[in-house]
C-alpha cells in the first residue's frame, strides 16, 4: 500500500508535467497564429484594408465561445482571451499601416 503524502506527491508533479507540456503547446501555437496574422496585416497594408474587420471578430467570438462551452472552459474567460489576443493583432496591423 502506497503512503498518501506520496501518492499526492506523484500525482501533483504528473499534472504539474500535462500543464508545462500543454503550456508549450500555447505557446507555440500563439507564435503560429500570429505569424498568420502577420501576413493578414501586411496583406491589409498593401490593399489599404482597414486594420480590424468587426463583423468577423463578432462571429470569431461567437465560435470561440461555443467551442469553449464544448471543451468545459468558462466561455467568458475564452471571450476575454480572444478580444486580447484581437487587440493584439489590430495593434500589429496598424503598425503595418504605418
Amino acid at each position: 500500500m502506497t503512503d498518501p503524502t506520496v501518492r499526492a506527491a506523484t500525482l501533483l508533479k504528473e499534472h504539474r508535467e500535462s500543464i508545462d507540456r500543454l503550456d508549450a503547446i500555447l505557446v507555440y501555437t500563439l507564435g503560429e497564429r500570429f505569424k498568420h496574422t502577420k501576413a493578414v496585416g501586411k496583406l491589409k497594408a498593401e490593399h489599404d484594408l482597414p486594420p480590424s474587420d468587426p463583423a468577423r471578430e463578432a462571429k470569431q467570438i461567437k465560435r470561440l465561445e461555443a467551442l469553449a462551452a464544448e471543451a468545459d472552459l468558462d466561455p467568458e474567460f475564452a471571450k476575454a482571451f480572444l478580444n486580447f489576443i484581437i487587440a493584439e493583432v489590430i495593434q500589429h496591423h496598424k503598425k503595418h499601416q504605418e
